[in-house]
């Protein structure tokens, strides 16, 4: 039986090149002269330092496109408020992964409202759905990349036949 997976991966290979990109851009430009800015990347986080909540919004952008020329879905960033202390900004920025159970139930909802004959069912962070023709799966899969209430970057993945 046919089936494949749906998932929220990113690639943090590229993220981290993404983030090293970033950083060697903040470190040339002239506007960031002396002030420390910087993008710092832990595990399920990152963390824009600047001087001011405009430089942290500037490191902001730089990332952004530096993401976004990587093949990065700029919606799997979750952005916090911008904190100031002691002459220092930050943001703390996290790399959302992987699909919650709020978000599976709405995306395995979409899928039964659509009366295709195909089951989905939630496990773990993933959804599988697996019907008995190949072309109702691929009639999934166009239904959830047009789906706008998604808000976050779905891949499918594992498909077999």
């Amino acid at each position: 039986m046919p089936s494949f997976d749906v998932v929220s991966e990113i690639d943090q290979h590229e993220l981290t090149n993404a983030i090293d990109q970033a950083n060697r851009e903040i470190s040339n430009r002239f506007d960031f002269k002396g002030t420390d800015s910087r993008i710092e990347k832990s595990e399920a986080t990152l963390k824009l330092i600047s001087s001011t909540d405009f430089q942290v919004n500037q490191v902001k952008d730089i990332l952004h496109a530096k993401i976004a020329k990587r093949n990065i879905d700029v919606r799997s960033l979750e952005e916090g408020e911008i904190t100031e202390s002691n002459n220092v900004a930050q943001m703390i920025v996290t790399v959302r992964e992987g699909i919650d159970k709020e978000l599976a139930k709405k995306v395995t909802k979409l899928i039964k409202e659509s009366k295709i004959k195909v089951q989905a069912s939630i496990q773990g962070e993933q959804v599988r759905v697996s019907g008995k023709k190949r072309d109702d799966l691929q009639q999934v899969m166009s239904i959830l990349k047009a789906e706008k209430s998604i808000e976050l970057p779905l891949q499918f993945i594992n498909f077999r036949d």
